[in-house]
């Protein structure tokens, strides 16, 4: 390895706004603390959360760097105290509290995952958030399993489309929305058997048909507002719904009623608060249950656009527009 540098390049955000109060900055480079790793970042992801951040909507935990992004690719450059599964060059991707949006990042030597065999840094960049998400969520908090039918809504977004292609090759069959038509055939390519378009369709009128009458087994959420009670609508009994995100609201009114009758069990979370025990616990599960589908190639993330660090403003405009299908990632 290469001698560290004193300090390195990094987003800055000044005040909260719109894209462009995102600038280049240099700062003293970060040290690992015992359980940590430095890792020199050759791609970082763009998610919905680091949209929020920059906005002002969603600030950094306690103890989180405060630069926006949260999942990268890159080698190990440094090892903090007891860190022994990973050695100084170890090619990775990793779940960071914040500070992907620079040359270097620290996280948890437990949050980071191999790269998979054949992946680029820029593919792998495009995974950490997404699947820690969805794993966390759509398989460890509401059970998904081989054999029962999903709804997933916003099917062609980075989150969707992960949920899409995990809960295909693990069995499930897949119910995904979109508004868009022109997305109809992206989201059937990653395997969903259905695909709605909500803005034209009433997407419980097409769930109910579809399993002739029974409702879906899970609802993958990440709207909130006016669809919660749409959601209640279309599940079985016994069914769950697992709430990821609020794009239309954080706020609903729910029929109580509903849920009741049909003994839905509603949860959700947000990954980044979580402690490092719970996202070293969805990391051990990835690792043994998802990579070798990666490391098979039956599963690639669909990158949409990469961007330099230097151009991030175009970055958050194209996920903002709502356009992208897949994931938009930053090169370093």
């Amino acid at each position: 390895m290469s001698e560290l540098p004193h300090d390195y390049t990094h987003i800055y955000l000044e005040q909260p706004g719109e894209p462009e109060v995102m600038q280049l900055t240099r700062s003293p480079l970060p040290v690992p603390s015992a359980g940590q790793v430095l890792i020199r970042n050759r791609a970082a992801g763009v998610n919905g959360p680091d949209i929020k951040q920059r906005m002002g909507v969603y600030p950094p935990p306690p103890g989180a760097s405060p630069i926006i992004g949260l999942e990268v690719a890159g080698e190990i450059c440094a090892l903090g105290e007891g860190v022994t599964q990973w050695q100084l060059g170890d090619k990775v991707c990793a779940l960071v509290p914040g500070g992907g949006y620079g040359e270097y990042s620290l996280t948890y030597a437990e949050h980071c995952l191999p790269i998979p065999q054949g992946f680029s840094e820029v593919q792998a960049a495009a995974l950490p958030e997404t699947f820690f998400t969805v794993w966390g969520n759509l398989f460890m908090r509401a059970g998904l399993k081989a054999g029962e039918t999903v709804l997933i809504h916003g099917g062609s977004g980075g989150i969707g489309s992960t949920a899409i292609s995990l809960a295909k090759h693990l069995g499930a069959t897949v119910i995904a929305t979109t508004g868009q038509d022109a997305k109809r055939d992206y989201c059937a390519g990653l395997g969903a058997h259905l695909v709605v378009n909500y803005n034209t369709q009433n997407f419980v009128e097409e769930v109910m048909a579809f399993t002739q009458g029974k409702g879906v087994n899970v609802v993958f959420d990440i709207a909130g507002g006016d669809f919660i009670n749409l959601n209640l609508q279309a599940l079985a009994l016994d069914g769950r719904m697992v709430s990821v995100s609020t794009q239309r609201s954080g706020k609903a009114e729910v029929n109580i009623l509903q849920l009741m009758a049909k003994r839905i069990v509603w949860t959700g979370s947000t990954l980044r608060p979580q402690s490092v025990a719970a996202k070293a616990e969805i990391a051990k599960q990835l690792r043994e249950q998802v990579w070798p589908l990666l490391d098979s190639q039956q599963i690639v993330p669909h990158i949409c656009a990469t961007f330099p660090l230097a151009e991030v403003a175009k970055a958050h405009a194209l996920m903002q527009s709502g356009e992208h299908r897949g994931k938009v990632v930053l090169t370093l």
